[in-house]
């Protein structure tokens, strides 16, 4: 299987995997570590080759993780790395996406994004992002956790080039839906889903067991092929094995019918107004 023919076009025209891998608490385990080295590497076999990290993420410990499991196959991976508001002043960004740079192993990050919006002005942490860019450490940037209103002044402070935002959005959490989603897809910036299976919640839902039994899947594939029939949306569910690696990588392959849709709104109703913008 090659997943890498499903992509999204960036705004730069650079295009990214429209299924990856998250990272948030891997690399916080000695005994797991070898097990969440081989579930990265299997879903890079597997096309996907998108890995999002975070400094924030053990305080640098999956960085590393991700920086051993991608020895040798830099040129294959879409990295994905976000600093942290406290750190995203005009120095203080530079200053971060270095020190991720030399946990990581590599002499550049594919999109560097702002992991939420914080105290520091936005034109700051985006004359950084420029440089980072000029100086070859970055190749684009991109903000997380950002509403329609922080994605608004972003633009208004001179951030037209942002690629991506990425933000909580599975079945269980539809407010972009109303607004937020609309307006990214109107300015061409698309959208990464992260915590996509809702930390496993989704899983034991009476409705997506349902949807998946009739259809000879999982659960998570459910949830997984939900998201990814939208245009311009991105998913980065993470795995610490291999076998559930592959079973998500197998989502690309689902198309779920107007009768599980259905079933799906009806269970998971669209928003009906503004809601704000939910974080984990």
């Amino acid at each position: 299987m090659t997943l890498a023919l499903d992509a999204i076009e960036l705004p730069s025209g650079q295009t990214m995997p429209v299924l990856g891998q998250g990272t948030w608490y891997l690399g916080e385990s000695p005994e797991r570590r070898q097990d969440e080295i081989a579930a990265l590497r299997t879903g890079i076999d597997l096309g996907m080759t998108m890995i999002d990290t975070a400094e924030m993420y053990g305080d640098g410990a999956a960085e590393e993780l991700v920086g051993e499991a991608i020895t040798g196959r830099r040129s294959d991976v879409f990295l994905v790395d976000k600093v942290l508001p406290s750190n995203a002043s005009r120095r203080g960004t530079v200053q971060a996406c270095r020190r991720s740079l030399q946990r990581l192993g590599v002499d550049h990050i594919d999109l560097y994004l702002l992991h939420w919006r914080g105290s520091h002005p936005l034109a700051e942490t985006i004359e950084a992002f420029a440089e980072l860019v000029d100086a070859g450490d970055i190749g684009q940037w991109g903000v997380s956790n950002f509403d329609v209103s922080d994605m608004t002044d972003l633009v208004e402070a001179g951030g037209g080039a942002c690629a991506a935002n990425q933000i909580l959005y599975n079945l269980t959490r539809r407010g972009p839906e109303h607004d937020l989603l609309p307006w990214q897809l109107a300015h061409r910036i698309p959208v990464m889903a992260y915590s996509p299976i809702e930390q496993g919640r989704l899983l034991g839902h009476p409705q997506v067991a349902e949807t998946a039994a009739r259809h000879g899947v999982t659960p998570a594939q459910v949830a997984l092929a939900w998201l990814l029939r939208q245009e311009s949306v991105a998913a980065i569910p993470r795995s610490s094995n291999p076998e559930h690696t592959r079973e998500n990588a197998e989502a690309c392959d689902l198309r779920l019918s107007e009768e599980d849709m259905a079933a799906l709104d009806t269970a998971f109703p669209p928003p009906a107004g503004p809601q704000p913008l939910e974080m984990l």
